[in-house]
């Protein structure tokens, strides 16, 4: 696997969908960013101190996934070169492009009073990516549009100075990419869905998720099997265990077809537990040493500082900007 980058916003609290469709995903590689990107969730107009203790939050779950001693763990608004690239692929970019992204067309669109940075956020994310010389990025799903967007505005660029960035591609995990509701299994499990029992948070305690995982809206019958049109709930409870213990959804099934909804589901609950438990506990112990977090944050911000910064000095170099000192 090539450089990847990802970031994470630290508005909402992360839940077991994150982390199948993302931070499972993460290794602890050299040449691997992992970004707390605060300023991207600005768009949310957040509560200062609630985001300031979010951001450390998130980043004590990066460092407690075993990420930041090859890889580098940092937070997006301690490196500018993120801000000045935002401005120079913005030039890129096209407003045709940026009002078909859903995400603004559900937030901003015919929406007055939306924010600029609602519709460059997409750009902001260019800019995160672009910066490291990435050629992988895992996501959900949710996110391959962005990505398009990304690719095209990095050909763009390209195509007019010649290969001054990379172009990257998204990874998208052909299991798991989309995990649902628990009370609604035809929508996406989500941060800003108002029902607390929707979602399994990596912060619940164990009680919590099995009090959960045990209400989770099923289907018709009893019998257990993989049937996503016919049995959505069923079938996001075991898509949902399988990836979390590297068996095929077949063995799930084959183990628990005949044994009724309730014994599957303490199963499933089971499995939850077994992962979120023991990250969920090192999270709360890093981010209470708090002088080691920030002794890993400021170690990735000096590594990411010196990559983007030689990445924006040479997009600024083609594209005809002065640079310090007047050389070309």
């Amino acid at each position: 696997m090539g450089r990847v980058f990802s970031g994470l916003q630290p508005t909402g609290e992360l839940h077991i969908g994150n982390y199948i469709g993302a931070l499972k995903q993460f290794t602890d590689q050299s040449g691997h960013y992992y970004c707390v990107v605060d300023l991207h969730s600005l768009t949310a107009e957040p509560d200062p101190a609630t985001l300031h203790d979010r951001t450390l939050d998130l980043a004590a779950l990066l460092v407690a996934l075993g990420l930041g001693r090859k890889s580098c763990v940092f937070i997006q608004s301690q490196v500018s070169a993120h801000a000045e690239m935002t401005w120079l692929l913005a030039c890129e970019a096209r407003t045709g492009e940026l009002n078909r992204m859903t995400q603004f067309k559900s937030k901003g669109r015919n929406r007055p009073q939306s924010s600029v940075g609602l519709f460059l956020y997409p750009v902001l994310m260019a800019a995160d990516i672009l910066l490291y010389d990435i050629e992988e990025v895992p996501v959900g799903d949710d996110q391959r549009q962005h990505l398009e967007l990304i690719r095209d505005v990095a050909m763009r660029l390209n195509s007019r100075y010649g290969d001054v960035v990379s172009v990257p591609k998204a990874v998208i995990p052909k299991l798991g990419g989309r995990v649902f509701s628990l009370t609604d299994p035809t929508q996406k499990m989500s941060k800003s869905d108002p029902d607390p029992m929707s979602k399994v948070l990596l912060t619940d305690s164990d009680q919590l998720i099995v009090k959960k995982i045990k209400a989770a809206v099923t289907d018709s019958g009893r019998e257990v099997s993989h049937d996503p049109k016919a049995k959505p709930g069923i079938s996001n409870l075991l898509e949902m265990a399988a990836v979390l213990s590297g068996e095929s959804v077949a063995s799930w099934v084959e183990r628990y077809r005949a044994s009724g909804y309730g014994a599957f589901k303490q199963a499933v609950a089971d499995q939850v537990v077994a992962v979120v438990g023991p990250l969920r506990d090192e999270a709360l112990r890093i981010r209470r040493d708090e002088a080691e977090l920030e002794r890993i944050l400021a170690s990735g911000r000096e590594r990411a500082t010196e990559q983007a910064e030689r990445r924006l000095v040479a997009v600024k170099r083609a594209i005809g900007l002065h640079l310090p000192g007047g050389h070309p």
